[in-house]
């Protein structure tokens, strides 16, 4: 599994507001998260890379993340324009 540099620096979960849906661990692409005692728990902070799919797709808006940073900024800035599409890459390794 691939670490990132500052990973999920901006990351934060309010377990408070988690209504237990299981969400974030089904978007995240990195298993930064998982559902103990049907709560969400941020689990493998050093494997996010601030894609934001997790914020985005919380219901209870329990997670707040800066997304658009990093390795993250790249992969999806290739893709939103259609370059690299079949093999995104953000050149760091």
């Amino acid at each position: 599994m691939m670490r990132y540099l500052l990973a999920g620096h901006s990351l934060a979960l309010d377990e408070s507001l988690c209504n237990g849906c299981g969400r974030c661990v089904e978007v995240c692409p990195h298993e930064v998260f998982a559902m103990v005692s049907h709560v969400a728990r941020v689990t493998s902070r050093d494997t996010c890379m601030e894609c934001g799919a997790c914020r985005m797709n919380c219901p209870e808006a329990a997670i707040q993340v800066s997304s658009g940073v990093g390795c993250a900024v790249a992969v999806l800035s290739q893709m939103r324009r259609g370059a690299g599409a079949d093999s995104p890459s953000c050149a760091c390794s």
